[in-house]
């Protein structure tokens, strides 16, 4: 028995041990080793290292953020636009309406079933069932006195992966891209074409359960496929995407475009910020931060007033360190513009999912397919997570002269994106076009190439000199 209260039987006592010769020549050579190592110019190189792959991660997780809060402020901008507009149709409805209620025939106690195709394309069904009750102080406290009910039925498509079914979008697509067929030989659908449809239908759900209006039918069915390929004899992976294409209008850049129309500048729904985005250059300001700092100096205003609610304070505050923080933003940094500059947009969803190999990032460069054309591009900016195929207004129109930022140029299941994954440069720099379709023309050739008859489409700067 151990009479060291201290010491559990069984456990070796650490108690030290006289070093021996070895031992001591040991810890003096690596002593040695250590100041050799501190004075040699190898902790200048492995410092610099860990230093900027620390910052690579800070900004990876930056980005990341900046990504969620500009579609979120997207999303309720939309929402508010939206919103606006129907109330504004309401009101003119009702100062057209004359009608007058007639009254109940008990003889007709249904409406026959009625069956109306929404303004989203939904058909509807309606029956409206009429019957004696009794007093209406009763009848307002039933639960059976005054009731509604429906049935949403839809079916998620398949994706396509045939040669076949890729022409039914793009009739030349076999002749454009020779080697296309060889690569959907071991093609694979992408994950994210399930999660875009899972998002498409839990949206509908919750707006079902809360009486919203409804996703249209166009907007549910605005993706006919979405495929990981990747070339076997050089590994170029390619994510290629067939929909239609809406328009976006955001973006901003002094150095490029000093000055923007007045009604741009002021309005509360253009944002100045797209996904890509890189070191400012030029001493110019950026022309939206005019219109920011102006909403500043009205909020601080509505502050002031007696009149305004707490609620309606700690709002305007949360408003005033975004607008701050925005305007930090538009000092430091430029970004593109969707009227001048020809980027595609894609869900966030893909571009923060750090393990599929095939998720496109914000800068990889991208070649829109239409009409038999194909037009070098870059992933721009992120999108919502229920819905596909934008592209800034720039592209826009070059695919239909008449797209506008409320009309977009296809409708139709048409436009096919092929995006290059871990294409991007390094540093983020202003659009060069020509690097552009270059860089996509490289990247087209590690797929085999573009068909006899085709050539990649060359932009021109159309930004305003100075």
């Amino acid at each position: 028995m151990n009479s060291d209260p201290y010491v559990i039987e069984g456990v070796k006592s650490r108690q030290p041990q006289a070093k021996t010769p070895w031992t001591w020549i040991m810890l003096i050579a690596g002593a040695v080793m250590a100041v050799a190592v501190l004075f040699s110019p190898l902790p200048g190189l492995i410092i610099p290292a860990l230093q900027r792959k620390k910052e690579k991660r800070e900004q990876a997780a930056v980005d990341t953020k900046d990504l969620e809060k500009q579609i979120e402020e997207r999303l309720r901008v939309e929402m508010e636009a939206e919103l606006a507009a129907k109330i504004d149709e309401f009101k003119k409805q009702m100062a057209k309406s004359t009608s007058v209620i007639p009254p109940l025939d008990e003889a007709s106690p249904s409406t026959g079933g009625d069956v109306k195709k929404l303004s989203n394309g939904i058909p509807f069904h309606s029956d409206v069932l009429v019957g004696k009750g009794n007093l209406a102080s009763v009848e307002r406290t039933s639960l059976e006195s005054y009731t509604a009910s429906y049935q949403l039925r839809l079916k998620v498509p398949k994706a396509s992966q045939s040669m076949e079914d890729l022409k039914k979008s793009s009739a030349d697509i076999d002749r454009i891209l020779p080697k296309l067929a060889k690569l959907l030989e071991k093609a694979e659908v992408s994950k994210f074409y399930t999660v875009l449809y899972y998002n498409k239908v839990a949206r509908i759900k919750k707006d079902a359960t809360r009486l919203f209006e409804l996703l249209s039918k166009e907007n549910f069915y605005d993706l006919e496929t979405m495929l990981n390929l990747r070339d076997p004899d050089t590994s170029r992976r390619i994510f290629l995407m067939q929909s239609e294409m809406d328009v976006v209008s955001d973006g901003s850049d002094g150095d490029r475009l000093a000055a923007m129309p007045a009604e741009i500048v002021e309005s509360a729904n253009y944002q100045p910020f797209t996904s890509y985005g890189w070191k400012k250059q030029s001493a110019t300001p950026n022309p939206m931060m005019a219109g920011w700092e102006k909403r500043i100096v009205a909020a601080e205003a509505e502050m002031a007033l007696p009149a305004t609610t707490a609620a309606r304070k700690t709002w305007l505050k949360e408003r005033m360190v975004y607008l701050n923080k925005g305007i930090a933003d538009m000092k430091a940094r430029s970004f593109l513009v969707a009227e001048y500059d020809p980027f595609i947009v894609i869900p966030v969803n893909l571009l923060t999912d750090n393990n599929d190999a095939h998720a496109p990032k914000i800068g990889d460069y991208a070649v829109v397919i239409h009409d038999g054309k194909l037009y070098p591009s870059l992933v721009g900016d992120g999108g919502p997570t229920y819905k596909v195929g934008e592209a800034s207004l720039r592209m826009a129109k070059q695919l239909n002269a008449r797209s506008t930022p409320y009309s977009r140029p296809v409708s139709d299941l048409k436009v096919t994106y092929l995006v290059f994954p871990n294409s991007r440069d390094a540093e983020r720099s202003a659009p060069d076009y020509a690097k552009w379709r270059t860089r996509c023309e490289e990247l087209l050739k590690e797929i085999g190439g573009i068909g006899e008859g085709f050539t990649l489409h060359a932009w021109e700067n159309t930004f305003p000199k100075p």
